[in-house]
């Protein structure tokens, strides 16, 4: 029934695993230069429950940009063999360091995960995600082989090609984030076929927050099941939590990992079921562990026991950012990195809108910019030529290309107070 016998652990012995293996990761956290010295006063050998891990302190993503970019390695650079870093040229990127144990677990829990929603050895999974530095694509191709399934590394874009490639391989299993499926399905038809005679059965869905009525629209139109997924690369990347065959929350694989949900303004863990901010410590890495990470999503754990029989807690679909965050097709993004870009060209103003619509079945981000009088003018093909290089530049940085809006100076309406960067008009 479960791929790892540690999926039948009872909540005893689970908590029992977690505090076993969160001493062992206290005591190797303080061979990095940033944990010897924030956990100096802690001595794992006096932690007698799980619940103590409130006595630590939290870990956030200033932190990890403070020690950019070895300070939370707990051994030599030697004993790595791969790295992650988050996109971004303008400030201090984070980077995740795994060694090839790290890489093995990761990709153990990859296979569990999708084990966990009904892929089996027979399947032929495709992943249309990206690869490279984003950890959703090479995280799922390597569970995906782990598990022994027969793997395409199709990539992300090429519709015409992935249809082909689908029906040569008979793929059964797509790894795809929500807002292309939706584009994805529509494109099928287009190409005069019939999606209930696809050869998919089932797709892994993540990347970016979606509501169920969004899985629901994916499964009526593609005729297949989709599964929701958590992760972060800072937590390795997918794998943290995934969907059973149930699809009633996330299992979140607790032997590697201890999840908090915590009122993001005090800190203090909420009552069960309550919504708050997602806490995570790594307890089975061993390159870079990391500590009571303040993730920003917004989550709750949800009551009771899974149908499934797992004892691992889940957690609810992400509901948002306790952050500005944005999430754009996969994509994260912060308004400062479009701010830092925008600012750095001369030809642009002081006022700048970011507008998030939905058009069709796909999300699309839009960039209001105001530009200097000077530069303002009447010549087409240089506002069009302007407006190319402002569309460039972003992609630069955020990794995807929006659509620019020139505005004449003062155009854009101000607000009292804090300005207002981001209006999200998406379909919620």
């Amino acid at each position: 029934m479960y791929y790892d016998s540690v999926e039948a652990l009872d909540r005893a012995e689970l908590e029992e695993l977690q505090l076993t293996r969160l001493k062992e990761t206290i005591t190797n956290a303080k061979n990095s230069p940033f944990y010897a010295e924030r956990l100096a006063n802690v001595n794992p050998d006096d932690l007698t429950s799980v619940s103590q891990i409130t006595d630590l302190p939290f870990t956030t993503k200033d932190d990890l940009r403070s020690q950019y970019p070895y300070g939370l390695l707990t051994r030599s650079l030697d004993d790595f063999v791969r790295l992650h870093a988050s996109s971004g040229t303008t400030g201090t990127p984070t980077a995740i360091f795994y060694t090839q144990k790290d890489l093995d677990t990761w990709a153990d829990l990859m296979a569990r995960s999708m084990h966990c929603c009904g892929c089996r050895k027979s399947d032929v999974l495709q992943n249309m995600s990206g690869y490279g530095l984003f950890t959703g694509g090479l995280g799922i191709h390597y569970g995906s082989e782990r598990l022994g399934m027969l793997t395409v590394p199709a990539g992300a874009g090429n519709t015409k090609r992935q249809i082909k490639l689908i029906r040569d391989f008979n793929v059964s299993v797509l790894h795809i984030i929500p807002s292309f499926a939706l584009y994805f399905a529509q494109k099928v038809q287009e190409e005069g076929f019939d999606t209930a005679d696809m050869p998919w059965r089932i797709a892994l869905i993540g990347a970016e927050p979606h509501t169920e009525e969004a899985r629901r629209k994916i499964e009526e139109m593609m005729h297949i099941k989709a599964y929701n997924s958590y992760g972060l690369s800072e937590m390795n990347g997918p794998g943290v939590a995934f969907e059973c065959v149930e699809q009633n929350g996330m299992h979140v694989w607790e032997d590697c990992y201890i999840a908090e949900v915590i009122n993001p303004q005090t800190g203090e863990h909420v009552a069960e079921g309550e919504i708050g901010e997602l806490v995570m410590t790594t307890i089975s890495r061993e390159g870079m562990p990391i500590i009571r990470y303040r993730t920003r999503d917004l989550t709750r754990f949800i009551p009771g026991e899974c149908a499934c029989g797992r004892k691992h807690r889940r957690i609810d679909r992400i509901a948002g950012r306790a952050d500005d965050m944005m999430i754009l097709k996969g994509v994260n993004i912060y308004p400062m990195q479009i701010e830092q870009c925008l600012m750095s060209m001369p030809e642009v103003g002081q006022n700048y809108l970011i507008e998030l619509v939905t058009e069709g079945v796909s999300d699309q981000m839009k960039v209001k910019v105001e530009i200097k009088d000077e530069f303002f003018v009447e010549d087409m093909r240089v506002l069009q030529g302007l407006q190319k290089k402002i569309a460039k530049n972003l992609c630069s940085e955020i990794l995807l290309t929006p659509r620019v809006e020139l505005c004449q100076h003062d155009s854009i309406p101000k607000t009292e107070g804090k300005a207002v960067r981001v209006v999200d008009n998406r379909e919620k």
